[in-house]
């Protein structure tokens, strides 16, 4: 393994109540925390993973989803490396603010930042409201990089999110040398 480290910063963003802390949650610890508090502003982690023989130390910038934060989040995606979109598979006005996420993202970054939309709370397929069909439609029509559906409960594709934006990054070398 390299000595060397890449350092990604990665942003999850969407709206309140989607998954997006239980999701950065589960993948630090690989457990599920039920009680976890209303992210506010942003919540910064770090995890060190190892892919392709290379140390890379991932940057997870939680941000809140609530509106009154939102004017804080061209800040925080400024510098990115990678970014995933959270909605909630049961909740379809989780996806009312789709446009107006992705509208700062255009606006900040001028250059070709991979993005993941996720569909959170897979575990709870039964009470689902928005089809899959449905999201990768609206993930294809913002030029997303992948779509996944996830549970942070069980744990059902939750490294593989990460494991994906990860690769894509590393696969375009003009991201290695975003500013920070």
């Amino acid at each position: 393994m390299s000595e060397t480290y890449f350092t990604f910063k990665i942003v999850i963003f969407g709206d309140s109540q989607t998954g997006k802390t239980t999701l950065t949650h589960r993948f630090l610890t690989n457990l599920f925390k039920e009680d976890i508090q209303m992210t506010l502003g942003v919540e910064f982690l770090l995890k060190t993973v190892e892919m392709s023989g290379e140390n890379i130390k991932l940057q997870i910038w939680d941000f809140a989803g609530e509106e009154r934060f939102r004017f804080l989040f061209p800040s925080y995606i400024r510098g990115a490396n990678g970014a995933i979109f959270v909605y909630d598979i049961t909740n379809y006005g989780s996806l009312a603010h789709v446009d107006d996420w992705f509208e700062i993202v255009e606006k900040e970054i001028k250059y070709d930042l991979p993005i993941i939309f996720v569909g959170g709370k897979s575990d709870l397929m039964h009470l689902k409201e928005i089809s899959t069909r449905r999201a990768m439609e609206i993930a294809k029509s913002k030029n997303a990089d992948g779509f996944i559906e996830c549970s942070s409960k069980t744990g059902e594709n939750v490294n593989k999110i990460f494991d994906l934006l990860t690769r894509l990054i590393l696969k375009d070398k003009s991201l290695l040398t975003v500013n920070l």
